[in-house]
């Protein structure tokens, strides 16, 4: 039996942690008494899925080494960081270019090299991030072919094009004293755990990312509004309201959008201008579609019929130029709100917050994520601070050291000395009187500093310099100890500094409406399509020349029925071929089946309460049917079956006739050649039911309305004034 291993209780305290739950307390088995066995009940007891350690050897690894995929994917790939608002593969490349940045531009391939040593994934992944990174403006500047947000055109290779660090990344992203560093996946390296950003930057960039069982759409936010909420939360005031805003613009309805949860409805901006006639031009995209996918939607539902646009040109480069030319007579309005109903002019966008917080995923809302990002920020000013203050303090002891060894003349005590020990014991000597001012005994390393002063700069010392210097040092101190007691108003002074520089640098790029009218798609489509039969029995609104049906929406659903009872629900078709022949499938039906090629029967616009009054013909038993129904529920493209399999159909008729008139075949002596029934006393059924029998006589003829055929003399029979229905 194998042994229990490590990653079994690694596994049992990953679950306990996940879900909250206690492990189960395993108690010693003992022998059952012969007198249970005997009382055992003789049914069988339930299976029960058997515990971790009860499991085999697969069973263990499959789900140890499902637990460490899962860990992996969701901590190390795809969720950021609330700390820093970073992904891994962000915050190595972030890294990677600040080791090697001067300045100036790198080739994106050389800085997929740097970045390797420490991504364990390969180089295609990284370029990807760093194209993606670039073309969010922030924190990298590119230079070359970084592809085409708007048409959706790929970057050029990474040899071919250059990046650097932008100035807000340079200066706000990175603190070498106050940041901890873990050796790298190989170990050559040291790698940063977080990055000591200074802004927030998940709700600036915006992140999607697919995890084992967690998904995270974090929408981009405008950098000065971000700015400024934060302010507010530092100054213990209502955090405003924060909105998404997009690179691409567009026009944003956050109606349904409640602090980072919720969807946003974003659309393109739709112009009409005065010197183009029967012209519209679409200036910007939603978010998330290119020009391409958006030309494709349009060109789809023009196909449909669904937009009377003529001609597409797309001029898209460095801004959305998208020109549509209208057929004539067409109403502007009316086709702009039909591109935003029918084409990607308008996309819903969700957003759900979920991030790593101490490497656990938490699910958070705009504001905690700003409110946790402003307490974040506070403690990196307090370590930086706390450096400074310890930088400060050796570099004012160096300065008294010098003063004291300069001005009292101490370096000429060792011009006789001849051994290392007695310069040491000469200093030292010196130094005595004046153990108070520097608050502790002169050490070796401070020994070896002064010895290393040069004779220049002990000639050429000033005093009055000196103090200035100091001066200027406890000066440093004091604005430093008082910024450490007040970190909320230091850091409001930062923002506050970030936002005037950078305000005009990202001004808002997505128009936010109160929100957007709702569009009735029906009411635009209601009648755009016309179905015609032609005379070579095809059906569809292509078809030029034939018999019109109805109008209908694109929208609709139609209904198809064939004469041997099969029916089919199907968007309305360009051009379907109507009548097909029957092949029957079972031997002993062949001789009962009429050899008749199935023909269209009806077709309409599906409404699933519709009434319908069907009459059909079994041949089994050579009775005829009625049945009142509606369609009720239905699959799309799915044969149904509406009478019994080698039944035809005799009338199939949309509502209930108050009147059915039926003329028979001749038949000798036969009593009545015609009946009238009333179909209203037939009750309403689904359409796969079967109907109840009408007569058992051959019917030449039938129909709704009185027919010339109809002999008004024989129905005034006194044995039989109607036709007789067999509920």
């Amino acid at each position: 039996m194998p042994k229990p291993n490590q990653d079994d209780s690694l596994q049992d305290e990953f679950l306990t942690d996940i879900l909250d739950t206690p492990p189960a307390e395993t108690e010693p088995e003992l022998e059952p008494s012969p007198e249970a066995i005997t009382a055992l009940p003789s049914t069988p007891t339930k299976a029960t899925v058997p515990d971790v350690h009860e499991r085999g050897p697969f069973g263990r690894l499959m789900e140890t080494n499902f637990l460490q995929f899962a860990s992996y994917s969701i901590c190390d790939r795809a969720l950021p960081t609330v700390e820093d608002g970073l992904k891994p593969v962000q915050r190595r490349i972030l890294h990677a270019m600040w080791e090697k940045d001067d300045g100036r531009f790198s080739k994106v391939a050389g800085v997929v090299g740097n970045t390797m040593h420490y991504h364990p994934h390969g180089d295609a992944a990284i370029k990807d991030a760093i194209v993606t990174l670039a073309n969010k403006r922030y924190l990298i500047q590119g230079q070359g072919n970084f592809g085409n947000i708007f048409t959706g055109d790929e970057a050029a290779a990474a040899r071919y094009i250059e990046c650097r660090l932008t100035k807000l990344a340079r200066e706000q992203l990175f603190s070498p004293k106050v940041t901890s560093y873990v050796p790298s996946y190989d170990g050559r390296n040291k790698e940063p755990v977080l990055l000591p950003a200074k802004i927030p930057l998940s709700l600036m960039l915006g992140v999607d990312g697919i995890a084992v069982g967690l998904s995270t759409s974090i929408l981009p936010h405008n950098f000065p509004e971000l700015l400024e909420a934060e302010i507010a939360i530092l100054q213990k005031k209502p955090c405003p309201t924060l909105l998404p805003d997009f690179i691409t613009g567009g026009v944003m309805d956050a109606s349904e959008y409640n602090d980072g949860n919720g969807s946003v409805r974003v659309r393109a901006k739709i112009e009409h201008r005065e010197n183009e006639k029967n012209k519209l031009f679409i200036t910007s995209v939603p978010y998330g579609i290119t020009t391409d996918r958006l030309a494709e939607s349009i060109e789809k539902a023009i196909k449909t019929k669904k937009l009377p646009i003529r001609h597409i040109d797309n001029f898209t480069a460095e801004k959305v130029e998208i020109e549509l030319s209208l057929a004539p007579g067409s109403d502007l309005e009316k086709v702009r709100k039909a591109l935003y109903a029918f084409t990607e002019c308008e996309r819903k966008i969700s957003s759900r917050i979920v991030v790593l917080k101490e490497n656990r995923p938490v699910e958070l809302s705009v504001s905690e994520m700003l409110a946790d990002h402003a307490r974040r920020l506070q403690e990196i000013f307090a370590a930086e601070f706390r450096v400074r203050l310890a930088e400060i303090d050796q570099l004012m002891m160096r300065k008294t050291l010098e003063a004291i060894f300069i001005e009292n003349r101490i370096y000429k005590r060792i011009e006789t000395v001849k051994t290392a020990e007695a310069v040491s014991m000469e200093i030292r000597l010196g130094f005595t009187p004046f153990l108070d001012i520097i608050g502790h005994d002169i050490t070796d390393d401070e020994i070896e500093m002064l010895l290393k002063i040069p004779i220049r700069r002990i000639s050429l010392y000033d005093i009055n310099r000196h103090n200035e210097e100091m001066e200027a040092l406890r000066q440093e101190h004091a604005q430093i100890n008082d910024d450490l007691q007040h970190l909320a108003r230091y850091a409001v002074k930062f923002l506050k500094g970030l936002q005037k520089e950078y305000s005009k640098l990202y001004p808002r790029l997505t128009e936010v409406a109160d929100g957007f009218q709702e569009i009735d798609e029906r009411a635009l489509t209601s009648t755009e399509l016309t179905l015609r039969l032609s005379e070579d029995r095809y059906i569809g609104y292509d078809i030029k020349q034939g018999t019109p049906l109805f109008p209908c929406s694109s929208l609709d659903k139609i209904y198809l029925v064939w004469s041997d009872g099969r029916y089919r629900f199907i968007p309305p078709p360009d051009k379907l071929l109507a009548d097909a022949e029957y092949e029957p499938d079972k031997e002993w039906l062949n001789a009962l089946r009429t050899r008749q090629p199935v023909r269209y029967f009806a077709a309409g616009i599906y409404n699933r309460d519709e009434v319908f009054t069907c009459v059909y013909y079994e041949p089994l038993y050579g009775f005829t049917y009625i049945k009142r129904f509606t369609w009720g529920g239905m699959i799309m493209n799915k044969d149904y079956s509406l009478v019994p399999e080698g039944a035809t159909i005799l009338l199939l008729y949309r509502g209930t006739p108050e009147t059915i008139y039926v003329k028979f075949k001749f038949l000798k002596y036969q009593r009545f050649s015609q009946l009238a029934f009333d179909p209203q006393k037939v009750r309403i059924t689904s359409a796969s039911s079967k109907g109840i029998q009408m007569t058992s006589k051959q019917i030449e003829r039938i129909d709704t309305k009185r027919p010339t055929w109809w002999t008004a003399s024989e129905t005034a029979s006194e044995s039989s004034p109607e036709g007789m229905l067999f509920q």
